[in-house]
């Protein structure tokens, strides 16, 4: 058996004779980096597509690659059936009794039986429980079930707020989001509304124009919009004329109907749709993320598979280049999201994805069963073929096809046709545009027990004992409300601001800000907003952050005390002239209705910024890697094992480029030691012929009669003599031939120790935690700037 642990490659199964229908023992190691190109595997049911699929996602979180798989079916579940023991108490919980029964056993004795299956089969594989025990600690595996709370719950939220920078700033992208991402919302609505319909064109329009302005949206705020939109004009034609009142008034209802729908509130609790927080736990640890999406209606299933799509293109679009694997979206069952002529919404971001993720390190794969429904223009961008059995003669002329426009003209069809036609059960040809040749292979066992389908009962079951950071959802960052003085007693409140003589601004914090339901009850602060700027060249830091402050005003001898301060997360944009509806105000304390106090307290509050406020950073001595601001600790150690990944296939390839030379030379000097070998065999043959035809002629003369020995036949005996020598020479040459091929061959082996050798030891080097520095900033002189130093009214 080889030794299948390399770094940076998959171990599928082994090379396989369809023509003799035996196993061979040349393991098939995929790199990973060729699935930057993607895949698609294509398989009926029961050729074993699942299971290749899987392992491919086990070697994918044992290489500390994170995956966000979606699973239509409710097979991928199985990835979290992994029993390093292999004992039959682990797989008991996971038999299905009638299964057993209809064995003939009792489900005690199917479990065993399952145990000792699947020991065997790993051991066949060169596999054992320490592997299994490997992968389960290498990532962590959850199951997000979005409209349910069996597995993890999922908030669709995230997906409505304002994207990315970098989808801001790219036009065709934002208005693909915007398009998609109203596609999706007006099919779960029921509304057969295609791109350029009105319906389509309004809710489109009312998401790319709240996204363009910064603001995040919700679906009660985007039904709201519905009927009132933010703007008069649908390009040329004033809003009435394009679409009257009472008709965006029906649009709104059917949208209010899916809100009001029971158990729709499920889709808006749970972890956020955030593909940084699901490729990666807080800690920097990767993930493999499956959505078990079975128990959806086809509708609600579009949806959400589009959205998420939408989510992991904004998020990719974020990241640096990279020759590097980073992460893996894998589809099961793609029939029907990547039709060949229709245009669901989950078609243009997944071809998006398929065109562009390359330059990211994004790999894309797909599986399905159903060929003919895949677009095969699309998968003309697919660089990796998984092809399995195939049920009809249509399905393998559709393969056919797709694979000889993806191929070009290194196809042979015909050969390909007869290798199709002759596959068994977890028999796969492989086509991989960067190998010169095609590769017929056997699948390796899977690490995962594959009991089939969960169910979500036995999804909540497996999910119950697995507490991660992925179930419970990162809190909401709300603004933290400045500290408040109390009031005196005997002081009321008033419905009406106070009046402040003139020099004094002020402005009213919005109540979303403080999180604010209820008509607010505004109390006296003092805002100051700065624009603090942070700079080091050595660490490649030059950002600048803009900062609301508020602070609690009061009649004590010091009426602002910068200490009690608090941070707001608004911008100054987003501050009011005028309060809200309802409001009503605390008393005003004297020292804020003088406007001499406001220059000293502006001067008090820079001093005191200027000594207090400060970032923390982090970085990696080994790549100079420094923190962003506001980057946490987890994805900043994403951003180093990126890194280090990257380093680390490099150094592979510069050991294996070093060697290359010298075993080229060695793969020569065997081919002329065994020319050689071959060359004295051929001359000791000949030589042993010789001899026994001179030896043989001198008897049959000696045995003829003849009386007295001849001149000549004397002269034949010393000849056969001669012969016998130099045979004996011949066999001396043929077995000093043969020490030569053998020294090679040790010289060989000795090389490819040596370059295993180095490789491992380039694996301990890179299998270290990264070890990272606390880093602190301070501004310096001239990097603060007071924007605003006014009074504020702070909602309660």
């Amino acid at each position: 058996m080889q030794d299948f642990e390399k770094l940076g490659l998959f171990y599928l199964g082994r090379e396989y004779d369809v023509r003799s229908a035996k196993r061979l023992d040349n393991a098939v190691l995929y790199d990973s980096r060729d699935l930057v190109t993607h895949a698609v595997c294509v398989g009926m049911t029961g050729s074993g597509k699942t299971g290749l699929c899987l392992s491919l996602i086990e070697e994918a979180a044992i290489d500390g690659v994170p995956v966000i798989a979606i699973d239509p079916k409710g097979d991928l579940g199985n990835l979290l059936l992994t029993f390093p023991s292999l004992s039959a108490a682990d797989f008991r919980p996971w038999i299905d009794d009638d299964e057993a029964r209809r064995a003939g056993v009792t489900p005690e004795v199917f479990a065993a039986q399952q145990a000792e299956t699947w020991q065997k089969g790993l051991a066949d594989w060169g596999q054992d429980g320490a592997r299994i025990e490997r992968l389960r600690k290498a990532a962590d595996f959850s199951i997000y079930t979005p409209g349910s709370r069996a597995g993890v719950p999922v908030s669709v939220l995230q997906s409505f707020t304002a994207p990315t920078k970098a989808v801001l700033d790219d036009s065709e992208l934002l208005g693909e989001r915007a398009s998609s991402t109203a596609t999706s919302l007006l099919s779960l609505a029921g509304v057969d509304a295609p791109p350029r319909s009105r319906e389509h064109t309004l809710v489109s329009t009312v998401l790319s124009t709240a996204w363009t302005a910064g603001r995040s949206l919700d679906l009660p705020s985007i039904i709201e919009q519905i009927q009132t939109p933010p703007f008069q004009k649908v390009g040329v034609l004033d809003l009435e004329s394009f679409f009257a009142k009472r008709d965006r008034f029906d649009l709104a209802m059917r949208f209010n109907a899916v809100l009001a729908a029971p158990g729709f509130d499920q889709w808006f609790e749970g972890a956020p749709l955030d593909p940084a927080q699901l490729l990666y736990t807080p800690d920097g640890r990767p993930r493999v993320a499956v959505f078990s999406i079975a128990h959806l209606g086809d509708a609600e299933r579009m949806f959400f598979v589009s959205l998420l799509l939408n989510q992991v293109l904004g998020w990719m679009r974020g990241q640096t280049g990279t020759t590097s694997l980073r992460a893996i979206v894998y589809m099961d069952e793609i029939a029907g999201y990547f039709p060949p002529v229709a245009n669901p919404p989950s078609k243009g971001p997944l071809l998006t994805l398929l065109k562009q993720g390359r330059a990211f390190g994004l790999g894309v794969v797909l599986a399905t069963q159903n060929p003919v429904d895949l677009d095969y223009k699309g998968l003309s961008n697919i660089g990796t073929w998984f092809l399995g059995r195939l049920q009809t003669e249509r399905d393998k002329a559709r393969v056919l096809d797709g694979l000889e426009g993806a191929a070009a003209s290194s196809f042979d069809r015909a050969e390909v046709d007869r290798i199709l036609s002759a596959l068994q059960k977890r028999v796969f040809l492989l086509h991989n545009v960067h190998d010169e040749h095609l590769v017929t292979f056997q699948t390796r066992w899977t690490l995962s027990y594959l009991r089939g389908p969960l169910s979500r009962d036995q999804i909540r079951t497996l999910m119950a004992g697995r507490v991660s950071s992925s179930e419970s959802p990162r809190p909401a960052e709300a603004a933290a409300a400045a500290p408040r003085a109390a009031s005196p007693a005997e002081q009321t409140s008033s419905d009406r601001p106070p009046v402040v003589p003139p020099g004094i601004e002020q402005f009213f914090i919005p109540p979303a800000a403080t999180g604010g339901s209820r008509p607010p009850v505004y109390s006296p602060v003092v805002l100051a907003a700065v624009r603090i700027g942070f700079s080091d060249t050595k660490l490649g830091v030059d950002e600048a952050r803009d900062i609301v402050y508020a602070a609690p005003v009061g009649d004590g001898p010091v009426a602002v005390d910068w200490a009690r301060a608090g941070r707001l997360e608004v911008g100054v944009e987003t501050l009011m002239r005028s309060p809200e509806h309802d409001a009503s105000f605390e008393p005003l304390p004297a020292a804020a209705s003088n406007p001499k106090n406001y220059p000293v307290w502006e001067k008090s509050f820079k001093q005191w910024l200027t000594q207090n406020e400060r970032i923390q950073l982090l970085r990696h001595v080994e790549t100079g890697l420094t923190s962003r601001i506001g980057e946490t600790e987890g994805a900043f150690k994403v951003r180093v094992q990126d890194a280090l990944r990257t380093a680390r296939d490099a150094a592979v390839d510069a050991v294996r480029q070093k060697y290359a030379p010298r075993q080229a030379a060695l793969a020569e000097k065997l081919r002329r030691a065994e020319a050689a070998k071959a060359r004295e065999s051929e001359q000791s043959t000949q030589q042993k012929l010789q001899a026994a035809v001179s030896i043989g002629a001198t008897l049959v003369g000696a045995l003829l009669g003849r009386k007295a020995i001849s001149a000549s036949t004397l002269g034949r005996a010393t000849t056969a003599a001669r012969g016998v020598s130099r045979t004996m020479k011949e066999a001396s040459d043929v077995e000093r031939a043969n020490e030569s091929v053998e020294a090679v061959h040790k010289q060989m082996q000795d090389l490819d120790e040596q370059l295993r050798q180095e490789t491992q030891n380039i694996a301990a080097d890179f299998e270290r935690p990264p070890a990272l520095e606390q880093v602190t900033l301070l501004p310096r002189r001239g990097q603060v700037s007071i924007q605003l130093l006014a009074l504020g009214w702070d909602p309660e």
